[in-house]
């Protein structure tokens, strides 16, 4: 072979070679570019979802107007006047009853921002009307006990001795949600109770009691506890099978949307929380 053919040989692969390296370079410099836009992505995808991560509760402002179940008077009392000291120029107004009249006025337009009931079955009375703003959340539970005069006079000690002869017992009517609780109670100790007054909340029926009214009458833990100076409570094992969930939401139709939801997130913190179970409350 010629030396002229050789040559010719080194030359083709040579420029073979290069055209080899020229495509690899372009595929790199193609990929790196290919990269650095999904890099880019990335990184946008990941700031957006921190920043929903970590978005804050929409500040308070102005009046906020709770409705909430009697049985939360005194730690919501306590947490109003502490959300109002971390919201400075937030005012808090409470409108406490029994929790079926305020779903009813709720659903009737009375103006409120935020609705905390002692049962999901009377919250629901407003959600299936389309008041709540948001999915109601159970922030706390509560069982009910027998509250009798200091000193349990008529030495009740259990649900049994409530259908005694003599005995005069106070409960809170069906439709609120003490109401029911005590009648799945009953129900569960298979007893018939005739009660001699059937209140609209349960700081009605703990009345009673301390009036001296009724011998003793069916009233949360927490009611109790916040009348421990005037009266006893006698815990019975049925009370297991009654217990209520709390639920809380902000309303559709809140004036100040922003307070309910600091407020409704509030309830939830920490903070709350410790209030909450100190006055025994259970954790939901």
């Amino acid at each position: 072979m010629s030396t002229r053919t050789h040559a010719s040989r080194r030359l083709a692969v040579a420029a073979a070679a290069a055209l080899v390296l020229g495509l690899g370079a372009t595929a790199c410099g193609s990929g790196g570019s290919s990269s650095a836009a999904g890099g880019s992505a990335n990184s946008a995808g990941s700031t957006a979802a921190t920043g929903s991560a970590t978005g804050s509760v929409p500040k308070a402002h102005g009046s906020v107007t709770v409705f909430a179940a009697a049985s939360l008077k005194e730690t919501f009392t306590d947490l109003g006047k502490k959300f109002e000291a971390a919201n400075p120029g937030t005012k808090v107004t409470f409108n406490f009853g029994g929790s079926s009249a305020l779903a009813a006025s709720i659903n009737s337009g009375a103006p409120a921002d935020v609705f905390a009931a002692a049962s999901p079955a009377t919250m629901k009375t407003v959600t299936d009307a389309g008041g709540a703003g948001g999915e109601p959340r159970t922030f706390v539970k509560n069982a009910l006990t027998i509250a009798v005069p200091k000193g349990n006079p008529k030495h009740i000690a259990g649900l049994k001795d409530l259908t005694a002869s003599g005995v005069k017992v106070a409960l809170c009517a069906k439709e609120v949600p003490c109401g029911a609780a005590a009648q799945t109670a009953l129900k569960a100790a298979g007893l018939d109770l005739t009660p001699v007054t059937l209140e609209q909340d349960v700081k009605g029926a703990l009345t009673k009691v301390e009036l001296g009214e009724v011998d003793a009458s069916l009233v949360y833990r927490t009611d109790v506890r916040s009348d421990a100076a005037k009266i006893d409570g006698v815990d019975f094992p049925e009370a297991d099978k009654a217990v209520n969930d709390y639920p809380i939401a902000a309303l559709a139709k809140a004036p100040n949307k922003d307070g309910a939801a600091a407020f409704v997130a509030y309830i939830q913190s920490p903070e709350a929380k410790q209030v909450l179970t100190a006055a025994g409350f259970q954790a939901p």
